[in-house]
């Protein structure tokens, strides 16, 4: 093996265990995505203590310590009705959405 491939193999091994944490961390904004039914008067909120940012034509958040639903609660309470909601990449059936809209201002 030569001098060059020893010393330079530590930071390659590195750069491999890190690959996938830099990629998660990209999504990692984007767990829950609420659509409103109506254009946000706000491009930013704040919902105990999880920060929902508007990108594109929702708001997107972090996962959170609470449940879905719960979650999806929080967001109309401040946001108003959504037309659709998704968590972890399942999307609320009409049902759930329903209920969860029941909770908006």
């Amino acid at each position: 093996m030569s001098s060059t491939f020893r010393a330079a193999a530590p930071f390659l091994a590195t750069a491999l265990l890190l690959t996938p944490v830099v990629g998660h961390a990209a999504d990692a904004g984007r767990y829950y995505v609420a659509t409103p039914a109506a254009a946000p008067a706000q491009q930013m909120l704040i919902t105990s203590g999880t920060v929902w940012k508007w990108r594109d034509t929702a708001f997107t958040a972090s996962k959170g310590p609470q449940r879905e639903n719960i979650m999806c609660e929080m967001i109309v309470q401040h946001a108003g009705k959504l037309s659709a909601f998704s968590a972890g990449g399942k999307v609320f059936d009409d049902a759930a959405l329903t209920k969860c809209n029941a909770h908006a201002k």
